[in-house]
């Protein structure tokens, strides 16, 4: 198929809305040199590399309706990329890519966070997100996806450039062992602690016993 380039890929991509927001994960794990740009008339754009060969993938949306740049905010993780984009309009969107065509087979409904129009409460509802560290598309300007670029590239891999508390929600299983550990050493101290206590009863009534 010569139409498309040999060398490049479509990660899978999932989104859901509200009324007033839409949410984007790129579905890429350990993405290298991840570039996103967004602009106000809803062109959505990615390029990363990833697997071990450095594979280039790229993604280019024309959203639905125009979006609020200033307010859209980005998490880079190690699994994905998680986009909040704040609509212009605060309206239901029919589907998230204009036009008449059907979308593009990497583009799927991402039912976890999905909620039906008359469901929609408003606001980010009940949606978990992990304790996430967003920044803002906005504060880093229409250019921001050089700097994204090159936070990644200095983030050892793990896509932390964001900032400390990016690495909070990309590593549950290192934060529950280390809540284990501090669970079970307190056990622990606590075990030493009577066995030392008992010891010493056993002393003081050996010496009791001599007199």
């Amino acid at each position: 198929m010569s139409y498309l380039k040999p060398c490049s890929r479509h990660p899978e991509l999932k989104w859901a809305q509200r009324k007033d927001k839409v949410f984007i994960t790129v579905l890429l794990p350990d993405a290298k040199d991840a570039k996103v740009n967004l602009e106000p008339d809803g062109i959505f754009t990615f390029s990363a590399k990833a697997g071990a060969e450095n594979h280039p993938y790229e993604l280019k949306l024309e959203l639905f309706d125009k979006v609020n740049v200033e307010e859209s905010k980005i998490n880079i993780g190690v699994r994905n990329i998680f986009c909040i984009l704040e609509k212009a309009e605060k309206e239901w969107w029919k589907k998230l890519l204009r036009g008449d065509g059907k979308p593009p087979h990497y583009v799927k409904v991402d039912w976890d966070k999905w909620v039906d129009e008359d469901e929609d409460t408003g606001g980010m509802g009940d949606l978990d997100l992990g304790g996430m560290d967003f920044s803002k598309f906005g504060g880093m300007g229409m250019g921001m996806g050089d700097g994204m670029g090159m936070g990644m590239g200095m983030g050892d891999g793990m896509g932390m450039g964001m900032g400390m508390g990016d690495d909070m929600p990309e590593m549950p299983d290192d934060f529950e062992d280390s809540d284990d550990e501090e669970v079970t050493k307190p056990g622990e101290s606590s075990a030493g602690e009577a066995e030392g206590a008992g010891k010493k009863e056993d002393e003081a009534g050996k010496k009791e016993g001599s007199h």
